[in-house]
């Protein structure tokens, strides 16, 4: 796996302009890949993101450190988080597909109907931003036209707006659907990689309850309640269970 040295480039610069040390530390993090030191590269790549930076780009080098150390849920962990700033990303799907591969479990999701599944498809398709400059360049579109219709004296340019207006209108209102479904998405799902080897998830959220399932690292789940160091969690074929926060990288 290797680096993507265009969006590195892109990053450095933006780092660029706020300080010294994350660029140096990018640098550093690059030199320390290349020389096949994984685990330092993984620190120094951490020490950015502490830092309050992201990209695409960044957790995908990030990943593909993991991966090459061998912790399968880092990597995954990582890939998920680059296709959440950028969602279908090639690179990005072509890692995470590698990653998964070499997972324990092969859990099947609970059927859903075709619509359901082809809703979420469009609505992740972008993220949320992506969504956002979308329908902000519909609704100039549509507010242009609404001022050509209304303050040209011309009878062409006015028939033009209208029918422009006319076919931009319902186009905004459903990106404008898209969009808040997205940040609904954002705010009320939360999903996590398992990043512990094996995991014995419980019935309760206590040490001393009843073992539910064993997972193993990769896994992804829903993350739908927390309480006190532990977290409740979805697998994709309903099973439901507790797991200590720290096992679980969240999304």
């Amino acid at each position: 796996m290797k680096l993507r040295l265009t969006a590195i480039l892109i990053l450095v610069m933006s780092l660029n302009l706020s300080a010294q040390s994350p660029e140096e530390l990018f640098k550093k993090a690059n030199d320390y890949y290349r020389q096949q030191s994984y685990d330092k590269s993984i620190e120094l790549y951490n020490e950015i993101i502490n830092s309050g930076y992201e990209s695409p780009a960044l957790y995908f080098n990030l990943g593909n450190a993991y991966f090459k150390s061998g912790k399968i849920g880092y990597a995954i962990l990582f890939f998920e988080k680059g296709l959440k700033l950028e969602p279908g990303d090639e690179d990005l799907l072509y890692n995470l597909r590698i990653a998964r591969a070499r997972t324990v479990d092969k859990v099947e999701e609970v059927p859903r109907i075709f619509l359901a599944e082809w809703w979420d498809a469009i609505v992740t398709s972008l993220s949320l931003d992506g969504w956002a400059v979308i329908v902000i360049l519909v609704y100039l579109i549509f507010m242009a036209s609404l001022g050509g219709y209304f303050l040209s004296r011309k009878i062409n340019i006015q028939k033009l707006s209208f029918f422009t207006a006319s076919f931009v209108l319902p186009v905004l209102i459903v990106l404008s659907i898209i969009l808040y479904t997205r940040y609904n998405r954002e705010l009320t799902v939360q999903y996590g990689i398992l990043v512990e080897s094996v995991y014995s998830v419980k019935a309760a959220p206590d040490e001393s309850s009843n073992d539910a399932f064993v997972v193993h690292e990769g896994l992804k789940m829903e993350l739908i309640d927390k309480v006190g160091d532990w977290v409740k969690i979805k697998l994709p074929d309903g099973k439901v269970g507790w797991v200590e926060s720290n096992a679980v990288g969240q999304i």
